[in-house]
């Protein structure tokens, strides 16, 4: 689009690369067949619920506070829903920094337990209902102790962070034509669009309770929009960013929502046919596939980021009773 460009470049991404490598894993690829309405159909599932702290953050955290000049003694702060903080907690104790973390009322109680089982130097404030009241109260926090921020997913560093897991997609499964990411405020799907290039289709999948992504572009530009559902705690952000924004305009193919119910789906197929417990958010992508809401070609190669395994293995493992 006129006059717009992506945040980061693939060279900050490879950067990224070599800087975070000694602290990340680089997460497995896996070839099933998943079920679709128009029938069996095989996928590559990038498995980065198997990431250190169960999530793709911690790439982008790493890469926000290793690429700093200087961290201040006070350390470094964030707000998350859960996966961000466990994140950013496992950069600060294996760093040996202090860090202070801002989690919303409506965090799991799975994640915050692991938060507060950081321990040392990682304190866990709760602040307000939700994710944006919760990053309101550490940006006010920020300003008043000169702590470092890690923004989740509005900054260069850590979307060039993020950027480096589809780096490694493209390295393990180089024929894949599409990919599909689930988005909350915007950073795993800005490091796959400032990775790639053009050079994939970028499919973004949102919750339709939790779509800031569709809303903004339907706008032409970040707008709130209200948050509800199954995997709010991780997706749910009321407004996505404007880097992630600007990626998505230049290298996001399309933007699809699925239901709650479907995003359940997803997740107890991920369990009942592949053994991986998958949070409600990593599962979201995956459900696009499962429900139709995005229909492969016939030779189309299609990849699905699971992005996240931080949730209570009895929610997922254990049959709802309406089936």
């Amino acid at each position: 689009m006129g006059g717009v460009t992506a945040p980061a470049t693939p060279d900050d991404v490879a950067a990224a690369a070599r800087r975070i490598e000694p602290h990340v894993r680089r997460t497995p690829v896996l070839d099933v067949e998943v079920p679709t309405p128009g029938g069996p159909r095989r996928v590559t599932l990038k498995l980065e619920l198997l990431q250190v702290t169960g999530s793709f953050k911690v790439r982008g955290a790493f890469n926000r506070v290793l690429s700093a000049p200087e961290v201040p003694p006070v350390g470094v702060i964030a707000a998350s829903g859960g996966n961000h903080g466990l994140a950013v907690a496992h950069v600060a104790s294996t760093l040996g920094l202090a860090a202070e973390i801002f989690v919303p009322e409506a965090s799991p109680a799975a994640k915050v337990d692991r938060l507060r089982a950081v321990g040392g130097r990682v304190g866990v404030t709760v602040g307000g209902a939700l994710y944006a009241d919760a990053q309101e109260a550490a940006t006010r926090r920020a300003a008043e102790s000169g702590a470092l921020v890690v923004h989740p997913y509005d900054q260069v560093e850590v979307i060039a962070g993020q950027g480096t897991m589809s780096r490694e997609l493209e390295e393990q499964a180089p024929d894949v034509d599409t990919i599909l990411v689930a988005v909350g405020g915007g950073g795993l799907i800005a490091g796959a669009a400032c990775w790639f290039e053009g050079r994939r289709r970028i499919v973004a999948v949102e919750p339709a309770t939790s779509c800031a992504l569709a809303a903004a572009l339907r706008a032409g530009h970040p707008v709130d929009v209200e948050v509800s559902g199954v995997a709010a705690d991780s997706l749910g952000a009321r407004r996505v960013g404007d880097l992630p924004f600007a990626a998505a305009q230049v290298g996001v193919t399309a933007c699809l929502t699925v239901s709650d119910d479907e995003i359940v789906r997803a997740q107890r197929h991920l369990w009942s046919d592949v053994r991986l417990v998958a949070e409600p958010g990593g599962a979201t992508a995956l459900a696009a596939l499962l429900s139709g809401a995005y229909v492969p070609e016939p030779d189309e190669r299609v990849a699905v980021v699971v992005c996240g395994a931080n949730t209570d293995p009895a929610s997922v493992a254990t049959p709802r009773a309406d089936g």
